[in-house]
C-alpha cells in the first residue's frame, strides 16, 4: 500500500496550534510542569530570592566606563559613569552575600539542596546574585522572562535550573513557592512590583510560610519608599512593618537570614524519607 501523501500532524507536536489563544492555557500549564519537573529532578527543597535592578553594573564595569568617559571629557557621561560607579556598590554587595550564603547552605548536613540561590536571571544585581552562588561552587537558579530589553539570562546560572518565562505571573509564582527568604536589593518598578505583591501575600496569609525578607538599603529605600504615612492614615498596620528588616550591611544580611532560617526551617525539622519527593506539594 503506497504512503498517504498527507499524514495529519499531533496535536502536541503541531507549533501553530501551541502558539495559538486556544492553546494559551498549555503554554501557562507548561510552565508549571516543565520546571516543576526540574526542580524535582534536582532535588530543589526551597530558594533565598534576590530581587534587584538590571541597570546596576559590577564595580569593574563602572570603574571602567568611567575611565572611558573621562577620557572622552564628556560632562554628562561622566556624571553618569560616577552614580553608575556608587551603584555598585550593591552588585557587589550582592555578590558577597550570595557567596556567603551558598557556602553557609552547602555546610548544612543531613538536607537536600536547601536554600539555594535564586534570582530573575538577567543583569545587574540578577547577575551578582548567580555569579556569587557560582563562585561558592553551589547551585543557582535563574528565573528569566522574554522581555524586548534588558533581560537576558547571566552566564553564572546553573545551566540545568536556568528557566524562560513568558508568562509574569508563572515567574512570580516559582519565585515565592519555593522562597523560605527573600532579599530586596535596590531596583525599580519591576523590583517595587515583586517586592509589594510578595508583601501582600504574607499580609494576606495566602502565603502562610515564614519568610525572611530583607531590604537592602537603607539609603536608597528611605528615599524611594516612605510607608509610615500608611500607618498615619490607617491603611495598613503599624505591625506590617515588621514584616522586613531593613539593613545597609552584608554581615547584618547575612547574619538575619541565617538566624531566621535556622530557626524557622532548621531546628526541629525533620529530614524527608528516603526517596520522598512531595516536598513540592502543597
Amino acid at each position: 500500500m503506497s504512503e498517504s501523501r498527507f499524514r495529519a500532524v499531533k496535536a502536541y507536536k503541531n507549533e501553530a496550534f501551541l502558539g495559538s489563544p486556544q492553546a494559551r492555557p498549555l503554554r501557562i500549564l507548561a510552565e508549571y510542569v516543565e520546571p516543576e519537573a526540574r526542580f524535582r529532578e534536582l532535588r530543589i527543597r526551597d530558594t533565598i530570592v534576590i530581587f534587584g535592578s538590571a541597570r546596576i553594573p559590577s564595580q569593574e564595569t563602572a570603574e571602567r566606563e568611567l575611565a572611558e568617559a573621562e577620557t572622552a571629557g564628556e560632562d554628562e557621561k561622566i556624571a553618569t559613569a560616577k552614580r553608575r560607579l556608587k551603584m555598585s556598590r550593591y552588585y557587589e554587595a550582592t555578590r558577597e552575600l550570595s557567596f556567603r550564603l551558598t557556602e553557609w547552605s552547602k555546610s548544612l548536613e543531613g538536607t537536600d539542596r536547601r536554600f539555594v540561590i535564586c534570582s530573575g536571571g538577567g543583569p545587574g544585581i540578577m547577575e551578582a546574585a548567580n555569579r556569587g552562588a557560582s563562585e561558592a561552587k553551589g547551585e543557582n537558579i535563574g528565573l528569566n522572562i522574554s522581555l524586548p530589553f534588558e533581560q537576558n539570562d547571566n552566564p553564572y546560572i546553573t545551566r540545568r535550573l536556568s528557566f524562560e518565562f513568558h508568562y509574569f505571573f508563572m515567574r512570580k509564582f516559582w519565585f515565592s513557592y519555593l522562597a523560605k527568604a527573600v532579599v530586596v536589593m535596590p531596583g525599580g518598578f519591576g523590583t517595587l512590583d515583586e517586592f509589594f505583591e510578595l508583601i501582600t501575600l504574607v499580609q494576606t496569609f495566602k502565603i502562610k510560610k515564614k519568610i525572611g525578607v530583607v531590604l537592602f538599603g537603607v539609603d536608597y529605600w528611605e528615599k524611594v519608599l516612605n510607608l509610615e504615612p500608611m500607618i498615619e492614615h490607617g491603611t495598613i498596620s503599624p505591625g506590617d512593618l515588621d514584616m522586613f528588616h531593613r539593613t545597609d550591611s552584608v554581615d547584618d544580611a547575612y547574619d538575619y537570614l541565617t538566624k531566621w532560617l535556622t530557626k524557622h526551617e532548621l531546628e526541629g525539622a525533620k529530614p524527608p524519607p528516603a526517596g520522598d519527593d512531595s516536598f513540592l506539594t502543597g
